[in-house]
């Protein structure tokens, strides 16, 4: 019991490094157009850190990260080594200004350890039995991919916000906002058949089982229902299920299932704060006159409410990280009590609160160096281009939160920084600095792996495993 509560104290300190490690992600563009001072930007950012709390409910992040590797190779010993090899490269990439990802080196971290736990005792056949190779090569594809997801977004912005062609402009921005609604409501779908799924074990079930093909024929009658969500909610949903498909259903289980997958918050928000910039440009170019100064003063504005966005989507995939080891780790230390990753996660309701506000913490005491790097090295921001990568940034974390799959927020703010820079012209974008920054996102994981496999085969001299 000591050991795993040295892993959890462990795992909140990490939360706590990856925030000020990670507070260049949400400060950097706001700092640089002078918006706010540093101190009013870390205390901006820390709190809307803290307000994804109220947002993610469904924890997918977390159960992805908890999943990497297979519950039979998960010990304390593989936790412990993985956070402090995540420690050290936060620590060192930090220590020369370099924003990697924490997201990537909590990962590699926690699959070298695994590996070489496996290596050291029972054996394997091959990397496959140990770690979730789909999932895996699921987020070593977003390193790449967020990024540039990030800067075509911040692309499309910015040039949707310099079209001088007014209502041309309006059309498009309430084109993407009902392509946007239609997006996360399919997001919205899937999550609640993954939650059907998962009601009925169907994840864990083999095909061959008699029961199985029983149960799917339950869930394929529940998925038009789903459809219906927004009209039934979960409630009148799950009593239309127990009446006219399964009987035997526990609607309080089920319902709460479903009710975390709804993403109506998210979508509602992301709505009102394009209605918000459009009632913007409306203001200013219908209302008022028009003229740089205004526009400037406007878009620096806008800025508090796009960098808001960015750290709302920072913290709630950042923290979810750490909440899905800590429930690792009780899987671990309690596997009679904590079946899963995603049973722990819904009986340790202590767990997000923490590693929220831990990260919270974290961001409010800033990461200087990083902020410099990204916010003038790689391109020089105005307040129009701040808004547009934030906007993107912001955009791309919801996104992938709703598909569960863990990304970097200092990939997609880079991304989109880059997006902003390029669109005005290629030799804007320093891309010096921008290769050194892709080498470092590539060396992460394999970096931490190694180091993670040093550290276990060294903790295991003591007796820990």
């Amino acid at each position: 019991m000591s050991l795993l509560v040295i892993i959890i104290i462990l795992a909140l300190i990490f939360d706590y490094i990856n925030g000020f490690h990670d507070a260049a992600n949400s400060i950097a563009t706001i700092v640089s157009t002078k918006v706010l001072t540093p101190f009013q930007a870390v205390i901006w950012a820390a709190f809307f850190n803290f307000v994804a709390y109220f947002i993610f409910s469904d924890h997918a992040v977390a159960n992805t990260i908890g999943k990497t590797v297979y519950s039979d190779y998960i010990t304390l010993g593989v936790i412990l080594a993985g956070l402090l090899a995540a420690i050290f490269w936060n620590l060192l990439t930090w220590w020369f200004g370099i924003p990697s990802s924490s997201s990537h080196t909590l990962i590699g971290g926690f699959a070298g350890a695994a590996l070489t736990h496996a290596a050291l005792g029972k054996g394997f056949n091959s990397v496959f039995d140990v770690i979730e190779v789909k999932k895996i090569t699921q987020i070593v594809m977003f390193i790449f991919l967020a990024p540039i997801i990030g800067m075509l977004i911040s692309m499309f912005i910015t040039a949707v916000t310099m079209i001088q062609r007014f209502w041309l402009k309006i059309g498009i921005i309430l084109v993407m906002a009902f392509l946007t609604f239609h997006l996360f409501d399919y997001f919205e779908q899937n999550k609640m058949k993954e939650a059907v799924k998962k009601y009925y074990k169907l994840d864990k079930l083999p095909k061959t089982d008699p029961t199985y093909d029983e149960l799917a024929s339950m869930g394929d009658k529940i998925t038009p229902l789903i459809k219906s969500y927004d009209q039934l909610g979960a409630a009148k949903m799950v009593s239309m299920i127990k009446q006219d498909i399964d009987p035997s259903v526990n609607e309080e289980k089920l319902s709460s299932a479903i009710s975390k997958a709804d993403n109506s918050i998210i979508i509602y928000g992301i709505l009102v704060i394009i209605l918000i910039f459009l009632m913007a440009y409306i203001y200013s170019e219908k209302i008022a006159t028009p003229n740089a100064y205004k526009i400037s003063k406007m878009f620096k504005k806008l800025q508090l409410l796009s960098s808001a966005a960015f750290s709302i989507g920072h913290g709630g995939n950042d923290a979810q990280k750490v909440m899905g080891i800590i429930a690792a780790a009780y899987v671990a230390a309690q596997p009679d009590k904590y079946p899963d990753v995603g049973v722990a996660l819904k009986e340790l309701a202590w767990v997000p609160i923490a590693c929220y506000t831990a990260i919270g913490i974290g961001t409010m005491s800033g990461g200087w160096k990083i902020v410099k790097t990204m916010g003038t090295k790689i391109t020089k921001v105005t307040a129009l281009e701040g808004v547009c990568a934030e906007t993107s940034g912001a955009y791309t974390l919801f996104m992938t939160e709703q598909m569960g799959i863990p990304v970097s927020t200092t990939h997609t703010i880079t991304g989109s920084i880059i997006g902003v820079g390029a669109i005005k012209r290629l030799s804007a974008v320093r891309w010096g600095i921008t290769v050194n920054l892709l080498w470092a996102w590539i060396l992460t994981i394999p970096v931490s792996a190694v180091v993670a496999a040093l550290i276990y085969s060294l903790v295991k001299l003591f007796g820990i495993d």
